[in-house]
């Protein structure tokens, strides 16, 4: 009996956890649209795999001045997308680390990620995906492994 109703609390969790999830993507959706229509977007983040995770959104003009700018920063998926000071008519390509020092550790990585993405993507370059958790834990048992049958 016990072990039906922890069957059934698991997959109503997994349920909330997609619809939430589908709330947050439409939300990064809605933000991205709106930046695009003032011009490009560059996305900078930063995933926390147990603080905060962070996404960056700027909207830049053609010689890179940043338009206007975007943060999402939360360790659940209610956060949501709020304005982000302090970027305004700056050149993407020209911020400094030393610039962003009021900016918190993770918001600084995401917005230096997101100006190493406009700058690799306006030379021709293409993106990386970053592996998901699962695929790095995977990775690193298989290195393991390699590892260990080398030795023998």
């Amino acid at each position: 009996m016990y072990i039906v109703v922890l069957i059934i609390a698991l997959g109503l969790g997994f349920v909330l956890q997609m619809f939430l999830g589908y709330l947050q993507l439409k939300n990064f959706a809605k933000e991205y649209g709106r930046l695009r229509r003032i011009g490009k977007v560059a996305i900078g983040r930063k995933p926390g795999k147990i603080r905060a995770g962070t996404l960056v959104l700027l909207a830049v003009d053609n010689k890179g001045n940043i338009l206007e700018s975007s943060k999402m920063q939360g360790v659940t998926v209610m956060a949501k997308f709020k304005s982000l000071d302090g970027l305004k008519d700056q050149n993407i390509k020209s911020i400094r680390k030393d610039d962003l020092g009021h900016y918190n550790k993770l918001l600084r990585n995401a917005i230096l990620d997101a100006q190493h993405t406009y700058k690799v993507v306006s030379s021709g370059g293409t993106i990386e995906n970053m592996p998901s958790p699962l695929t790095q834990v995977m990775n690193n048992v298989e290195s393991t492994f390699s590892k260990i049958k080398r030795r023998k």
